[in-house]
C-alpha cells in the first residue's frame, strides 16, 4: 500500500470507543468489548501493546488488519473447534457468541524465539514444565511444537504456568486442560499448513477458549494475527539460521525490539517512549504486509475519516438498533 495513504490516516484512527447504547464497555489492550445478552460486540481498535503496556500512539488500519486476519483464520479452522464469530458487519467489528472464558492463554511454540528464547538465553531449560534440549540457538525449530500456557493478568505481565500448577491451583481440571491442549496443537498444525502455502513459517501463537451458553468449548478472541503470532519467511529461514542472523519476520516483535532499543522493556521505573509518525507508518505497513502475505488477498482499507461514526452505523444496522 502507498505509504502516503497510511500517512493521511494518522489522524483518523480508532483510539477508543464509548457507545452507551451497547451497554457496559470492557476495554482490553486492543479491543473494546460490549456485552448484549448472549452476544458480544468486539471492536478492534488501532491501539498497540507491547510488554503488557498500551502504547500512547495508534497504528493506522491496524484494527482492520487484525479483525480481517482473525476472520480469515476463524473460517479456516472452524472444522477443528467451534469459534465465536456470528457476523462481521464492519472492518473493525465482530459480533460474537458470548462465552465464559478460561483464564489461561494457550501459547504454542514451534521455534525458540521471543520470550522463549530470552528465557532460554538466561540459562533456564524448563519452560512451563517442558524441558528444552541443550545447544539450541535463537530461532531453532523445536523437536515438536510445545504448549507453554500463561495465566491472563488484568494488569501487568501474564505469568508462565505449567499444566501441573494449572490443575493444582484449580484453574482447570485435567480433562479440560488436555482437551484444550489438543485443540491448540491441532489449530497450530492447521496454521502451520496455511502459512506454508504462503511461504511462511508459523513460529508461535496463542489461543483463548471459553464455554458458550450450551457449555460447548469455543475458540474466542483472535487467531493467527500479527498481535498474537510470529511468522518467519520460509525461503530465507535456513540460511539466516546458519548465519546466526536475525530472521525476516512478520510479527510485532520488531515493535518490542524498537522499544528495547529506546530503553523500555516493561520493567519498573522505565519510561514508555512515544512512537514517532514515521515509525507508526512503518508499523502499519508491516501489518498490512502480513495481511496480504498470510491470506493471499489484497488489503483494501476503509479510509473513512470518521471511523467511529462508520463503526456506530454498522453496528446499529446489524443489530437493528
Amino acid at each position: 500500500m502507498n505509504k502516503s495513504l497510511i500517512e493521511q490516516q494518522l489522524g483518523a484512527t480508532v483510539t477508543t470507543t464509548h457507545f452507551e447504547n451497547l451497554g457496559k464497555r470492557y476495554g482490553g489492550k486492543v479491543r473494546d468489548t460490549y456485552a448484549l445478552d448472549d452476544r458480544l460486540v468486539l471492536i478492534t481498535s488501532d491501539r498497540i501493546s507491547a510488554f503488557d503496556h498500551i502504547l500512547r500512539q495508534t497504528i493506522p488500519f491496524k484494527g482492520q488488519v487484525l479483525n480481517g486476519v482473525a476472520a480469515y483464520f476463524f473460517e479456516q479452522t472452524k472444522d477443528i473447534v467451534q469459534n465465536h464469530v456470528l457476523e462481521i458487519p464492519d472492518p473493525n467489528v465482530t459480533i460474537a457468541r458470548r462465552c465464559a472464558s478460561f483464564p489461561v492463554e494457550f501459547v504454542v511454540r514451534g521455534y525458540l524465539a521471543g520470550h522463549a528464547w530470552r528465557t532460554y538465553q538466561s540459562g533456564e531449560r524448563m519452560l512451563c514444565g517442558k524441558l528444552l534440549p541443550d545447544s539450541l540457538k535463537q530461532n531453532s525449530k523445536l523437536p515438536t511444537p510445545i504448549l507453554t500456557p500463561a495465566t491472563k493478568a488484568e494488569e501487568g505481565h501474564d505469568e508462565d504456568i505449567s499444566r501441573e500448577n494449572i490443575i493444582k491451583r484449580g484453574i482447570l481440571t485435567a480433562l479440560q486442560f488436555d482437551e484444550l491442549e489438543s485443540y491448540s496443537l491441532a489449530l497450530f498444525q492447521r496454521g502451520t499448513e496455511c502459512a506454508a502455502r504462503q511461504a511462511l513459517i508459523l513460529v508461535d501463537t496463542k489461543y483463548e477458549f471459553g464455554l458458550d451458553a450450551n457449555g460447548v468449548i469455543t475458540l474466542i478472541d483472535e487467531i493467527h494475527t500479527p498481535d498474537s503470532s510470529r511468522y518467519f519467511y520460509a525461503d530465507t529461514y535456513e540460511e539466516l539460521l546458519h548465519q546466526d542472523a536475525p530472521q525476516r519476520q512478520l510479527s510485532k516483535e520488531f515493535v518490542r525490539e524498537w522499544l528495547m532499543a529506546h530503553g523500555f522493556q516493561g520493567l519498573e521505573n522505565q519510561v514508555l517512549p512515544d512512537l514517532d509518525d514515521s515509525f507508526r507508518i512503518e508499523v502499519a505497513s508491516r501489518y498490512i504486509e502480513l495481511f496480504e502475505q498470510i491470506t493471499g488477498q489484497t488489503f483494501t482499507p476503509d479510509t473513512n475519516k470518521n471511523p467511529i461514526g462508520r463503526i456506530s452505523k454498522s453496528i446499529e444496522k446489524t443489530l437493528n438498533m
